[in-house]
């Protein structure tokens, strides 16, 4: 994603040297591969220097093999320490992975990013190292209007592929069911594919926030909280619903998620630059106690989950962008247009396991703010009437077998 940012550029084994003392830049890339490109089309190439430099931007491009002496006489540089994000990853899977890996005494493989640096001392053995990282995150934490644009559309396909989800949703599904129909939309709608490992969760698998494996049946009285967004130009989305299997909420459903819903919207009314998400949370929950006080609630277990809800502080909960948990921070500063965010008040039932959230992507603009994902029905009876739509199981039932897996 990084080098992506920069550049642009998805040929592999290419590299990017940003030289701030010239204020120049030169693209390395790979030379042709006559074999590759008869089997799989053409390549950019490091023989492709007008074209390159034309659709990059960048001020020279090179043969790869040249890198190794442009870094001979440099004195200082900077280069990414954090893993390299690829398809459907971010930075708190990739630490995940990493810690597993370093927990396994068989497993001897070093980070990428480790290698490269070893190689480059290598190289330039005067130069000094210094991280990259932060500095590009705190860029990407603030979006352009071009990649706002990007992402206004990956909002849009990600509210469609929620709604096709719940007018496809019955008892007789498997919850994967549900993540194909919303792949169908994001490949039609432009996107290569996910940009995360899809969640649709299903009665007792909500629990797990990150639940993935989507391999349990739909089933009467349960709800589904589905969470999966497209990698549209190497942007993606993020998105949170909760429905019911049978169509309609029961009422221990609408109490929980029509509070969840009703405190989301304030936090989205609240949204604006210049105050910082403390702010936010402290109006919100003075609007939203009374609320808590004047329902009635089934249990007192839901009431105390509902005030604990006006306490939580990550209910902004982190930058969206070319990773859907995306590099960046905001939550101890004034926020700023063109900060993208998912905005994901949570609420936990703990006695009874029982969680409910509802999820947006917002943007924050020069006046307040964007929803990305506003297509997506929030209102609980918006929800009911967008699963009585037929959906496209029921335009096309051969997609299915017979029983239904």
């Amino acid at each position: 994603n990084d080098f992506y940012y920069l550049c642009g550029v998805e040929v592999p084994h290419s590299y990017l040297l940003i030289d701030g003392r010239q204020r120049k830049s030169a693209l390395y890339l790979p030379p042709r591969d006559e074999k590759h490109e008869r089997s799989e089309g053409a390549s950019l190439t490091a023989e492709d220097i007008e074209l390159a430099c034309e659709v990059t931007g960048v001020d020279t491009v090179c043969n790869r093999e040249q890198l190794a002496d442009h870094l001979e006489q440099v004195n200082q540089i900077f280069t990414t320490e954090s893993e390299a994000e690829g398809r459907q990853t971010c930075q708190d899977t990739l630490r995940h992975r990493r810690a597993m890996i370093e927990a396994d005494p068989w497993d001897p493989s070093e980070a990428r990013q480790a290698q490269f640096r070893h190689s480059m001392a290598k190289l330039a053995p005067q130069a000094g190292f210094s991280d990259l990282s932060p500095i590009l995150a705190a860029m990407r934490l603030i979006k352009s209007p071009a990649e706002i644009n990007l992402m206004r559309r990956a909002g849009q396909l990600t509210a469609m592929a929620i709604n096709e989800a719940m007018r496809c949703t019955r008892a007789d599904l498997y919850e994967y069911h549900l993540a194909a129909a919303a792949e169908l939309i994001f490949l039609a709608g432009g996107a290569r594919y996910g940009g995360y490992r899809p969640i649709v969760a299903s009665g007792e698998n909500i629990w797990n926030a990150h639940y993935f494996r989507n391999d349990c049946l739909l089933t009467d009285g349960n709800l589904v909280l589905m969470d999966y967004a497209p990698d549209l130009g190497c942007y993606t989305s993020d998105i949170g619903r909760m429905w019911p299997v049978s169509g309609t909420y029961s009422q221990w459903q609408r109490e929980l998620y029509g509070f969840i819903v009703e405190y989301h919207k304030i936090l989205l009314r609240l949204i604006r630059p210049g105050v910082t998400p403390r702010q936010i949370y402290d109006q919100a929950a003075a609007e939203a106690e009374p609320l808590v006080e004047r329902a009635t609630w089934s249990r007192p277990s839901f009431q105390q989950a509902a005030r604990d809800v006006l306490t939580f502080d990550k209910h902004l909960t982190h930058p969206v962008g070319m990773a859907v948990h995306d590099v960046g921070s905001y939550h101890d500063q004034p926020l700023r247009p063109g900060i993208v965010f998912a905005l994901d008040p949570q609420m936990w039932v703990r006695d009874e396991q029982l969680y409910i959230r509802v999820e947006d992507t917002v943007v924050v603009t020069d006046s307040g703010v964007e929803n990305l994902t506003a297509a997506a029905p929030l209102e609980l009876d918006e929800v009911e009437q967008v699963m009585k739509q037929p959906g496209v199981y029921d335009v096309c039932p051969h997609l299915l077998s017979q029983d239904g897996s």
